[in-house]
């Protein structure tokens, strides 16, 4: 905390002053710790979009006791109850985060875009801004559908639908699933909500996908970085998706890519739902790829169908600070530093561990506050969707899953009030509609169980 507030103290601003831009963020409504503001004008039959990254590096000295502690952490760890953050509150919810009417050091990206909102040229440099406001996804939202929003976020919606075309003439695919969120309540307690993304929070992710796309082109380009990579999907798992939609009534050709069918999905529907279930096998092995001298041979990452690097939320991610310093150096004809060539072996292995460990504390969380939420509801009964069945299909619908115990057939099953989703006891068939009775709920194990009513 000390070498935190020191560095607060003494940091100085870059003399490249972008105050007079217009910069606005848009974040979930109780965000402080702001990594990124955007900034949307004409240009000629085009567009011109700044996106200032907060300047995480110039709170963080190399080798210093912060930088070891962040290195320790990897990212910010969320809980029911609050955070346990990257950097210091000082820092990412204050002097490093880009708040509204404060002045403050960024990587900015200044992006020309043509008319389909393809990028014609790209740059990163530091410098002095200044954020007019701060939104949040419901509020931009509620104020594009309304008429009402202003200029930025009507370009921001112009770009975003054109990058989503891009994403779909690449092959890029998006898995938009509606997210449980734990949200605590003022009397201590929690609940879960369950909602679809929003439209403005798509278009907003467009602009730092497409961030992170030019990072990774200047440090392919120049030889030294790290990519964020993903395999393909391997065939069998295409397959057995083929499968799994056709059973669910909406079949899946592959005369269209599985991105454009992916975003043809509507989450409202328990089967079309069930299918965006099943596809998150299409989405594994992502991981981390650092190089330096040697370009890797297979960059991808496949989700997005292009190469692809973190870069955009160094305030809660470690790896995005080194990317940040690494490109703004390549940008200018200037010298990648020493600590973060150095940095790069060490980081695909760091960032695993986070990653595995904030997908378990989420689980964890999630999973003990449905045992809590559901605690005195034994015995009653819900109406549900089921979104793995029994019966998974193999071509000939004869394999079956076992439940926890290895005694019988189950499922999973997603209830929607409370939103919880739990394993059932039962013979299930994915995206139908069933009514169960809950025979136990234990916090400490944080296990429920379900049986299915005939």
């Amino acid at each position: 905390m000390d070498d935190a507030r020191a560095a607060v103290a003494s940091l100085k601003l870059p003399s490249y002053d972008l105050t007079a831009v217009a910069f606005v963020t848009i974040d979930p409504a109780s965000s402080t710790d702001l990594d990124q503001a955007v900034f949307i004008e004409p240009d000629g039959d085009g567009y011109r979009v700044m996106y200032a990254i907060a300047d995480v590096p110039a709170f963080v000295a190399p080798g210093g006791p912060l930088d070891a502690e962040t290195r320790r952490r990897g990212q910010t760890f969320y809980a029911p109850d609050g955070r346990i953050p990257l950097h210091p509150e000082v820092i990412s919810e204050g002097a490093g985060s880009l708040l509204p009417g404060q002045e403050c050091s960024a990587f900015v990206w200044d992006f020309t875009l043509d008319a389909d909102a393809g990028v014609n040229s790209v740059g990163v440099r530091r410098a002095r801004i200044r954020s007019r406001d701060k939104l949040s996804y419901k509020g931009a939202q509620a104020a594009l559908d309304a008429g009402t929003a202003p200029r930025v976020l009507e370009l921001l919606r112009e770009v975003g639908l054109k990058r989503v075309a891009l994403e779909r003439a690449r092959g890029g695919a998006s898995l938009n699933m509606p997210e449980q969120e734990i949200v605590q309540l003022p009397d201590g307690g929690y609940r879960i909500d369950a909602a679809p993304q929003l439209p403005v929070e798509d278009w907003n992710a467009q602009i730092s996908l497409m961030t992170g796309m030019a990072a990774a082109r200047l440090m392919l380009e120049g030889k030294v970085g790290i990519l964020r990579t993903m395999p393909a999907p391997d065939e069998r798992s295409l397959r057995h998706f083929r499968l799994q939609t056709e059973v669910l009534g909406r079949p899946w050709d592959g005369e269209v890519s599985y991105g454009e069918y992916l975003r043809s999905l509507d989450p409202t529907d328990p089967r079309q739902l069930a299918i965006m279930h099943s596809a998150g096998m299409l989405f594994r092995g992502a991981s981390y790829t650092a190089f330096d001298g040697t370009v890797p041979g297979d960059g991808i990452q496949s989700a997005i169908g292009a190469a692809y690097a973190h870069t955009t939320a160094p305030l809660r991610r470690l790896v995005d600070r080194f990317v940040l310093v690494i490109c703004e150096a390549l940008s200018n004809g200037g010298e990648v530093p020493g600590w973060a060539r150095e940095a790069l072996p060490l980081l695909p292995g760091i960032m695993a561990g986070s990653d595995q460990l904030a997908s378990r504390m989420e689980r964890m969380a999630l999973d003990t506050v449905e045992a809590a939420l559901l605690l005195n509801h034994i015995g009653q009964e819900f109406d549900a969707i089921v979104i793995s069945g029994s019966k998974p299909q193999n071509g000939n619908g004869n394999g079956t899953a076992k439940n926890g115990n290895g005694n019988g057939s189950s499922g999973i099953i997603q209830i929607a009030e409370p939103a919880v989703t739990a394993r059932c006891a039962g013979e299930l068939t994915s995206g139908t509609k069933v009514r169960v009775r809950l025979l136990s709920s234990d916090i400490t194990t944080r296990q429920m169980h379900f049986e299915l009513i005939p």
